[in-house]
């Protein structure tokens, strides 16, 4: 999938889109999906400035095994989302290039589950929170009103978890699949005249594809909603992970992934490498009417994540003793409150509605380092070597507000002005104690858009927004790869962007799409000075762009037919010129203008042919993906080849009473091809690679009881 293919696919895709217009135009009924994400109320996605997906529930269940959200989002255009076939580590996930970079967790995209945060306030964010056993809908949003939630640049992605239905309903869940992975599931969910629950818990294991990459992971997550009468609403949420250990298989050189790409990467068992997990988290979100047409939203949540990850330092590069050693010790508590009033007036016989809110978010995070070995014994904690306190806030105010000036336009225009404030104490055990210092980011971001309705099913719209992007605490951690000077780089400045785009949306009762252009110019974007002895070492570089068109359709074709095609063509690139150090030895290196941004296909296209049998209680899917070339590195010297891969599943379902069971086999890589899932961004031994398993299967019951 090259320039030419990418041009030639958009071309075509332009032309199945101009040819249905007129079909558009003549259908009836609406079937645009309701989202909030965009403007924090209930709305058609059709009347909206922006590009939003919404995953619903038969998505994410059925036939997936419901641990990665890489499942149930490949289908999203301007979104790549890459398993790494290694759950010590997070997906690889970016947003129109946003947060590609990132060697672990999500940054540049804010997430959130039922309202609660799953990005800290430094902009890093993890998906363990996220339940999709129970969720109910996942709703995508990217572009300009992204920067309407904050320390974010590329996007939005929400979890709501399921309404639990009228009565009460149990459903079984068991799992079982290749390279002897398991899964099984408990959820009850119900509704009555006071509560409306869903409780949901569920224990995953797996051999994994590659030596040394066993993983365990257990879910909890619960949400109860209280009719309060009068008074409104409250929404009680809480759940819990926990890992007590994965193991760490490590990247792979281009040379071993030749020879063996199911192996363990270099010192990865000689050291032990892998890591444990525990978090638990709760919230609580009150809603009520104040007024007619006037509402009130408060949100409060706290939790806590501790993190031990032991890596393959090597002994020699840990002897200096500004060295924080090869096992990493993260113990976080964060707390956060969100309030925001929504009002709706009508002057004129127009509508007008605005939202005003102010959330604060704090992370609290103590963070040590131990040599990984003891004498001659590896993998092993040993002696302190890193001691540091650091904390992390954030006080946010925004403004929304959308006009109606007749059935046909809809216009919206938000303000956010954003306040950061990192500061640490650091202790280390060779150089004293020093003082706490810090630094503060603020950044005031104004987002616009208008969306004008051609035909009752077919809409137009543009939109612009300013991004704001601070740096992490993971890139703060740093000022220099041998440890002198020590403490954090707060020279380090936020990454601002300007984001363009322009779309056209259709919801027809047989076919429905999305498509849309867009041109993002950021300025002091993050990447690497240099690294080394497991230090990366971060700095601003000029100007980077992005220019990229999406679309997204779904058919309906008859016969029991459905079709969905998602693609996406973007083209990210450097601007000016940097130098960089990310091999060892280190000898600098000029990334060239004009160089592509590391993990970002140029062109990413998911297709699906689905049929049902309501008679039958049966259903197939046929699904094709493919992906073009991804750089491992910003020299663009080293990179993974694209791919095409082809995937079934076909489910049965029985209604015995008040029982209901259902049955399902997924194939994934029915051709066996043998490729790169995902890549860890300039690795600095150059073990960027991370190989896709080959073919696999699934197999899946349940039964529900209603």
């Amino acid at each position: 999938m090259g320039r030419r293919s990418g041009w030639y696919a958009l071309g075509l895709l332009g032309t199945c889109v101009s040819a249905a217009l007129p079909v558009l135009a003549l259908e009836g009924g609406e079937l645009a999906p309701i989202v909030v994400t965009a403007t924090r109320l209930p709305q058609s996605s059709l009347d909206l400035p922006v590009a939003i997906d919404r995953i619903d529930q038969a998505r994410i269940e059925d036939g997936q095994l419901q641990v990665n959200l890489s499942e149930s989002l490949d289908q999203v255009p301007g979104l790549s989302v890459e398993s790494r076939q290694n759950y010590a580590q997070d997906l690889q996930l970016s947003v129109r290039g946003f947060g590609a970079r990132s060697s672990f967790g999500v940054r540049g995209v804010r997430l959130y589950s039922d309202g609660i945060p799953g990005t800290m306030p430094d902009g890093q964010g993890q998906f363990s929170q996220f339940d999709l056993g129970s969720a109910g809908h996942i709703e995508v949003m990217r572009g300009p009103f992204s920067a309407l939630y904050g320390n974010s640049s590329g996007g939005v992605i929400a979890l709501f978890t399921q309404d639990g239905p009228p009565g009460s309903q149990v459903d079984a869940t068991v799992q079982a699949g290749s390279l002897d992975t398991r899964r099984v599931a408990l959820k009850v969910a119900g509704s009555n005249a006071l509560v409306n629950y869903v409780v949901d818990a569920a224990h995953f294991r797996t051999d994994g594809y590659r030596d040394h990459s066993a993983a365990e992971r257990e879910n909890f997550n619960a949400r109860l909603r209280f009719d309060l009468g009068g008074a409104g609403t409250l929404t009680l949420i809480a759940n819990a992970i926990q890992t007590p250990e994965i193991q760490d298989p490590l990247g792979l050189t281009s040379a071993q992934l030749a020879a063996d790409p199911g192996q363990a990467g270099t010192n990865a068992v000689l050291y032990n490498t892998r890591k444990s997990l525990n978090q638990e988290q709760g919230g609580a979100v009150y809603e009520r009417s104040l007024a007619p047409g006037l509402d009130l939203t408060q949100t409060l949540y706290a939790g806590h994540r501790s993190t031990t990850q032991f890596q393959a330092i090597l002994v020699s590069a840990e002897a200096t003793p500004t060295s924080p050693g090869g096992v990493i010790g993260l113990d976080r508590g964060y707390w956060g409150t969100d309030t925001h009033v929504s009002g709706q007036w009508t002057p004129g016989g127009t509508t007008v509605r605005v939202t005003a809110g102010i959330s604060y978010d704090h992370l609290s995070e103590a963070r040590q380092g131990f040599l990984n070995f003891i004498g001659s014994t590896l993998g092993v904690q040993g002696a302190l070597r890193r001691d540091q306190r650091n904390y992390v806030f954030d006080l946010d105010e925004y403004l929304q507000a959308q006009w109606d000036p007749d059935a046909r336009w809809r216009m919206l225009a938000g303000l956010r002005h954003s306040l950061v404030n990192v500061s640490s104490n650091d202790f280390l055990a060779a150089s004293g104690v020093f003082p706490e210092t810090g630094v503060s980011y603020q950044a005031t971001n104004p987002v616009a858009g208008v969306t004008f309705r051609v035909t009752p099913q077919l809409s137009v719209y543009g939109s612009y927004g300013r991004g704001f992007e601070t740096p992490t605490l993971n890139d703060l951690a740093y000022r220099s790869v041998n440890g002198n000077p020590p403490g954090l780089n707060f020279a380090l400045q936020p990454a601002r962007s300007d984001d363009y785009e322009v779309g056209v949306k259709s919801a027809g009762a047989r076919l429905s799409f999305d498509a849309s252009a867009f041109y993002i110019q950021t300025h002091d974007e993050l990447a690497v000075l240099q690294n080394s002895g497991g230090r990366s070492v971060y700095q601003n570089i000029g100007a980077t762009q992005r220019r990229g068109a999406e679309l997204g359709a779904s058919a309906t074709l008859g016969a029991g037919f459905d079709a969905r095609l998602s693609y996406t063509w973007i083209r990210a690139t450097v601007a000016q010129p940097y130098s960089t150090c990310i091999t060892l030895p280190c000898v600098p290196q000029v990334v060239a203008a004009g160089s592509r941004l590391p993990a970002v296909p140029e062109n990413d296209l998911y297709s699906s042919l689905t049929w049902r049998s309501m008679k039958w209680g049966f259903s197939t899917t046929l699904e094709a993906i493919g992906r073009a070339q991804i750089y491992a590195n910003d020299l663009n010297t080293q990179s993974a080849n694209g791919f095409w891969v082809a995937n079934f599943e076909a489910g049965l379902e029985q209604v015995r009473g008040a029982w209901s069971f259902r049955e399902f086999a997924r194939i994934d890589n029915l051709a066996n091809a043998h490729f790169v899932d995902s890549v860890i961004v300039n690795e600095s031994n150059t073990r960027y690679f991370e190989p896709d398993p080959g073919q696999t299967f699934l197999l899946m019951f349940r039964a529900t009881y209603r």
